[in-house]
């Protein structure tokens, strides 16, 4: 069994995933569909090998985050990826599979997921450990963002001094608490500061000169962002329209996440072990490469049109054979 296949049966299955369906979709034995998911070995340099040619790799946006695949029926104690972690759709902590995702936005608006990582508790790393190596990896491999987002969850210092030697500019959430100053050597919450319309340029506590913005939603609820700059644009010149775009490009990967759980089964399987897990969402993201390259090639309008395009025709017939 090849990888394609399986995808092929990701982006078509319109019910549950399993290797028993798939099996039997693929005209194969679920046996072999298990192999192949147990026998694999994808990492991220396979997933960046298949959207690099896609992609202008040079003065683009980079995107961090993690999403929580609800696995509340699994045993953690009989699989090793599945544990409790923090989930913004729940607002507590669920149990689960942790999948971290760097996705890259270029210059002329494509977007595809280009490093990833399964956290996992034997590994002894925290999700800030696991950004760190993937962008370390995806600048090794050849990729030159301009900026790098993030929410607050990635925001240590040690993160943004590692992001300031890498020499790109980048955007990440604040927590209300953290410690600006405007007048040396006094410092006050973010939360208590006036922050006008088109950022404060400020001291942030540990690491150096940002501009910081705020921003309030529909339900009144206050968000904070630091804004640090790069060679072509140094911090004092970063604007709100700039603010604005950057946190607009880091919305794709919310959509990207989106998008695996409801199109391409990233919760819809039944195996416990480690490799079989990590090949299934090794093939969700490739999965998804292929939805969005075939929006942008106009295969499809969108990447939410290819099961009616795919089952349109069959439900005509039975609704006519029925009739």
């Amino acid at each position: 069994m090849e990888a394609s296949e399986y995808i092929a049966y990701l982006l078509s299955e319109a019910g549950k995933s399993s290797c028993v369906r798939s099996g039997k979709v693929l005209q194969i034995s679920h046996d072999e569909v298990n192999r192949f998911l147990v026998n694999s070995d994808f990492m991220g340099k396979d997933l960046f090998e298949r959207a690099k040619g896609a992609l202008i790799l040079t003065g683009g946006v980079l995107s961090v985050d993690d999403t929580v695949i609800d696995k509340p029926y699994s045993n953690p104690a009989a699989a090793e990826l599945v544990g409790f972690f923090w989930s913004g759709l729940h607002h507590q902590s669920v149990k689960g599979i942790n999948l971290l995702v760097l996705n890259y936005t270029d210059t002329a608006g494509m977007s595809l997921p280009v490093n990833w990582r399964v956290y996992r508790y034997s590994d002894h790393k925290t999700k800030n450990d696991y950004f760190r190596e993937m962008v370390n990896e995806v600048l090794i491999w050849g990729l030159r963002p301009a900026w790098v987002t993030a929410d607050s969850w990635y925001s240590s210092i040690v993160n943004l001094k590692f992001l300031r030697n890498k020499e790109v500019g980048f955007l990440v959430g604040l927590e209300k608490d953290r410690l600006i100053s405007t007048v040396p050597h006094r410092y006050e919450p973010v939360g208590a500061a006036t922050i006008p319309s088109e950022g404060l340029y400020t001291h942030l506590k540990g690491f150096d000169f940002v501009k910081v913005f705020r921003t309030v939603d529909t339900e009144d609820h206050e968000r904070y962002y630091a804004l640090h700059g790069n060679a072509q644009y140094p911090t004092m010149r970063v604007d709100r329209a700039l603010f604005k775009a950057l946190k607009q490009q880091h919305w794709r990967i919310e959509q990207a996440f989106r998008a695996i759980k409801q199109l391409v089964h990233a919760g819809h399987f039944f195996v416990r072990l480690t490799t079989a897990i990590q090949t299934h969402l090794y093939c969700v993201l490739r999965a998804l490469q292929r939805l969005i390259l075939w929006a942008k090639d106009e295969v499809i309008r969108s990447v939410y049109q290819l099961h009616d395009q795919l089952f349109l025709q069959a439900q005509r017939q039975f609704i006519r054979n029925f009739a």
